[in-house]
């Protein structure tokens, strides 16, 4: 996923469009492979149904909270280090779904200067 360069005139609409939905569709995936992982983790360690693991996950993930108590040490060791990869998952994907809006305005703002 190339982002032109400073040199380089701004991008098209069509393709700024696409190059955003590359960057949406790599945020989501990832979100995604998050997920499952903390799905996985909770169905394993804390032996939680299906629904309530996924649950519990995306409550992590979304920053608020798990939902059922953990019934055992370790399934609290994995519901901490989920929390913690999950605060720097939720500011990875934040920044994926900017980037190409960022790079677009300040791509922009650049070429306003060289104009003057």
């Amino acid at each position: 996923m190339k982002l032109e360069h400073h040199k380089q005139p701004l991008a098209h609409p069509r393709l700024f469009a696409l190059r955003q939905l590359k960057f949406l569709t790599a945020a989501f995936a990832f979100v995604g492979f998050s997920l499952a992982i903390g799905t996985w983790g909770y169905m394993h360690f804390a032996h939680l149904r299906l629904v309530d693991a996924f649950l519990n996950a995306s409550m992590i993930l979304g920053g608020m909270g798990p939902v059922d108590p953990l019934p055992n040490d370790t399934a609290k060791w994995f519901a901490s280090f989920y929390a913690l990869y999950s605060g720097i998952a939720l500011l990875t994907t934040v920044a994926v779904i900017l980037t190409p809006m960022v790079h677009r305005f300040l791509h922009r703002m650049h070429l306003d200067e060289m104009d003057h």
